[in-house]
């Protein structure tokens, strides 16, 4: 029997398989992505693109086409019965967190769209109406069966990863639980054209004793987004329209709409896979974590998943690292889905409660602690970090270490930016670097040219120390951009064994200008 080979074998393309595939191209590793799926979705699904999302697509140089493509939205409006109860700003409000400051909105299928044309100029394309019928791990590679109009093949790869969503295949496959529950509440979504007091390139939200209204801006040709909870009275209709429920939603959410693009009724669902690992299979995406969409961090953990999974998955293929890099893949990111379902879950229990006291609490007194804590510098930016992601880290994660100043190994590098550029262009070169924050000291650039990992030496700044960063400090970073290992002394004896610990080198692809060891920037 013929058997077709990849070194990486992606089931699913939505945005994590999409972007897990256009990372692993963009690091030289030859990739297969399928769906069974004959054509992208067509409609919006989520909408918000968080920054540290917007950070990897800089990374791989997508970012400005994403950026082109969607809407800022400069300010939320909370509303309640009596009328507008607070404007909080969104246009800056993670400013010196992150080159992308401001809440951005862009409709899945635009999303999807963008990374497919970027895919395709990369000379992979999506083979669809495909789908996965077995699959095994032989333990040196894995061979799955795929089938295509009614025609079977047989795949050898060396790794597989299940991006294939809620209802994962690569899941079943594997028999890896899937525990977790459903919401009792219904909800409605309905992309539409339609009129009233909709704040222009903002995000509405009526808040009120019952719950909740959300309006939002879904595509440049002006359609609005609006989400809620579908009407009591209407949860046990066997089928859900619009038309049923229009009166109600004109109502909360102040819209009188025109035209209805597309309505869909939704149970929400909170779940995490009991492993994201087995052997030379991987979970990613909503194969692995699916749950509620408050704060719209779905689909952006997701890609988050497939970024951390990608640069691990070159290094290991292409020989630049020990197979035990691998390993840190499933508690980094299965540790931050479980956070982020017990967080979106508390949050989402308090927006739906149908508890007066909780209604009264949510109307009257919500409102006002929000317009108090986020017209601050301080509660902007903590809502901002956990909002946009950037706030993630991996400080117990096995291949995090030491500590340097305020940052930690497993933190996201801090943003720090200057003049004449800022700390995260170097993160471009998708290769591990040290980041030295003052003087370099020459014996540590010495001991370290061996290893062939660039030493960035960024002059000492003001916003440096502010962002948490240590003068004459060391930081040995991913490609993903976080920290590996944090030193408050340039000690390359350190640096050498945390290397040597996982065999890791340097890409041996095209090296970038900025990606010459001894680069010295100046961000003043």
């Amino acid at each position: 029997m013929n058997m077709s080979k990849t070194k990486v074998l992606i089931a699913g393309a939505g945005p994590t398989g999409l972007t897990l595939a256009l990372w692993l191209t963009r690091l030289g590793v030859p990739v297969r992505i399928f769906d069974k799926a004959a054509a992208p979705g067509e409609t919006s699904r989520a909408l918000a693109v968080q920054a540290r999302t917007l950070e990897f697509h800089r990374q791989i140089g997508i970012v400005d086409d994403v950026l082109a493509a969607g809407v800022r939205l400069e300010r939320l409006t909370l509303h309640t019965p009596a009328g507008v109860a607070a404007r909080l700003p969104l246009s800056d409000f993670g400013r010196g967190i992150s080159p992308y400051s401001f809440a951005f909105a862009l409709p899945q299928d635009i999303h999807e769209r963008l990374l497919i044309t970027h895919l395709e100029r990369a000379g992979v394309e999506v083979e669809r109406d495909t789908e996965l019928v077995a699959f095994q791990d032989k333990g040196e590679a894995v061979i799955a069966t795929l089938s295509r109009n009614g025609r079977t093949e047989t795949v050898s790869a060396a790794y597989l990863a299940g991006c294939d969503g809620a209802r994962s295949a690569v899941r079943h496959g594997l028999n890896i639980g899937f525990p977790g529950g459903t919401y009792e509440q219904s909800f409605y979504v309905a992309d539409v054209k339609g009129s009233g007091e909709i704040t222009p390139n903002g995000m509405d939200t009526t808040i009120s004793s019952y719950g909740f209204a959300i309006v939002m801006p879904v595509r440049q040709s002006g359609s609005v987004r609006l989400i809620g909870i579908v009407p009591k009275a209407h949860e046990a209709d066997e089928t859900i329209t619009f038309e049923a429920i229009r009166a109600d939603v004109e109502r909360d959410t102040g819209v009188k709409v025109h035209e209805v693009n597309w309505f869909s009724t939704y149970r929400v669902h909170h779940r995490v896979a009991e492993r994201f690992r087995a052997g030379r299979v991987f979970l990613a995406g909503d194969a692995g974590h699916i749950h509620s969409p408050a704060g719209g961090q779905g689909m952006n953990t997701g890609m988050g998943d497939a970024v951390n999974l990608a640069w691990k998955l070159a290094a290991v293929v292409q020989g630049r690292a020990d197979a035990r890099l691998l390993d840190s893949y499933e508690p980094e990111r299965i540790a931050f889905a479980h956070k982020l379902i017990e967080s979106t879950d508390k949050v989402f229990r308090f927006v739906t409660s149908r508890s007066r006291l909780v209604g009264l609490f949510r109307r009257y007194l919500m409102p006002k602690i929000m317009n108090a804590a986020l017209h601050t510098s301080f509660g902007s930016r903590a809502f901002f970090g956990v909002i946009s992601q950037a706030a993630i880290e991996y400080r117990a994660g096995p291949i995090s270490a030491g500590t340097a100043g305020k940052v930690r190994g497993g933190d996201r590098l801090p943003y720090v930016v200057g003049a004449r550029g800022d700390n995260f262009e170097p993160l471009r070169s998708l290769d591990w670097q040290i980041h030295v924050y003052g003087e370099v000291n020459a014996e540590f650039r010495a001991m370290l040219a061996p290893a062939g990992i660039p030493v960035h030496a960024f002059a000492w700044s003001e916003a440096a120390g502010k962002a948490g960063l240590q003068r004459d400090g060391a930081y040995l970073v991913r490609p993903d951009g976080h920290v590996a290992l944090a030193s408050p002394v340039q000690e390359a004896a350190t640096f050498q064994r945390y290397l040597a610990g996982l065999a890791i080198r340097p890409r041996t692809a095209e090296r970038a200008p900025y990606r010459v060891p001894g680069t010295m920037h100046s961000l003043a």
